[in-house]
Formats: C-alpha cells, structure tokens, sequence
C-alpha cells in the first residue's frame, strides 16, 4: 500500500492516543503517536515540544495533529520546523486566546497549590463539563484520567497557564467547537473551522465532522 500522508498526532493532558480512536483515515495515511516523555524539572512548554519533536522525520511531507495541550505544543513545533498542516483541535495557538481568569491564576500561581490527588479525580460534573455526553466517552474519559500520570498533568497545567506565544504559524488551522467549556470559543480569535455543538472533546465526540474538515487539506 502506497503511503500518501504521514500525520503525526499529540493528545491532550491527561489523554493518550485513545482519545483519536475514532478519527479514520482512508488508506494511505500513515500515523504516528507522539506519547508523553518525561518531563525535565523547571522545563517550558516549548523546550518540551522542542524534544517531543525528535520523533518526527521531517526529510518527507508531514502534517500534525494536536488535541488541547497537544494543540499548544503542535503550534510550537509548527514555529519550528515545517509541516504542511498543522492543525489544532480544541485548542488555542497563541496564549491571549486562552480564558482570562486561566492566566491570571498562573499569574499568581494557583496551580501549584492544587494536590496532587485531585489530578487524579474525574466525576460525572467534570466529565460532562469536558464534553462527555455518551456512556462510551464518559467511560475512557474516566480511564484517561485514572491512567494519567498526576505529575506530569500539574507540571503540563503550570506549562499551559504559563505560555507566552503570540505567533500563529501560516500553516496552522484551527478547529474549535461551540460548545467547549474549557476553552470557550468566545475568547478565541475566529478558528479557521468551527464545530457546531463541539466540546472539548469533540475528537472523539464528533469524529467524523473532525476528518470531514481535515481530509480535504491532507490530501
């Protein structure tokens, strides 16, 4: 089988690869995962986007994927190296599109002040407020967060609080939906694609929608 698109994907905090389960591509695409690695004391996200990007052959075309955090960090490599796409799901590419009352909290550095075990907490208000409307995506909702690494989630919540981008790279696009809680659409600047009812969890949630507004631009 001929490859035609080599597309690598980055989840979002306290998500893995399973949250793209439902995102099919025709034959002839070939994905990639970038998993989390250990984070390094004191790191920023674009030092940590910097070594995550190490995973990707950039001697051939390529396009990224990025759901939340994983949007942040795909925007950072987008600076970087040179995707054909870079597309951004959920998510914001710069940080002024991120909610007010969010910056100002790592202003003060509220976050560091959060337990732990809280990282490891998902109940049924939480799960709805991140999109979760069915059995099924409440249920891996819940096991994302049970499997999740609580250290790596407080260290990637300081990162994201903390962000300073204010350079949207050209080849970026952004998907956003409706009705997301987390990053509420009203803050962002107009996203290229917009998802009428979509959560933040709209990968999975809305999965065809989702390929139906990437397919056309990896081809």
């Amino acid at each position: 089988m001929e490859i035609t698109s080599t597309i690598y994907f980055i989840s979002g905090l306290g998500a893995d690869r399973r949250a793209f389960n439902k995102l099919v591509f025709p034959e002839g695409y070939r994905h990639i995962y970038l998993d989390w690695i250990p984070a390094l004391p004191n790191e920023t996200l674009s030092e940590y986007a910097g070594r995550l990007a190490s995973g990707i052959d950039t001697s051939t075309p390529f396009y990224l994927i990025g759901l939340s955090f994983g949007g942040m960090l795909v925007t950072e490599m987008a600076r970087k190296l040179n995707p054909v796409h870079a597309f951004v799901i959920s998510s914001t590419p710069t940080y002024k599109e991120i909610p007010w009352y969010f910056r100002m909290a790592g202003s003060l550095g509220l976050e560091k002040l959060l337990p732990i075990s809280l990282f490891k907490k998902g109940n049924a208000i939480g799960l709805k407020f991140l999109g979760a409307k069915t059995t099924d995506e409440r249920e891996l909702l819940q096991q994302l967060i049970i499997d999740s690494d609580p250290y790596f989630m407080k260290w990637a919540l300081t990162c994201i609080l903390n962000w300073r981008n204010t350079e949207r790279p050209s080849n970026t696009i952004h998907i956003h939906g409706t009705a997301d809680h987390i990053l509420p659409m009203r803050y962002t600047i107009k996203p290229d694609i917009i998802i009428n009812g979509g959560g933040h969890f709209m990968v999975y949630a809305n999965a065809a929608e989702i390929i139906a507004a990437i397919l056309p631009k990896c081809s």
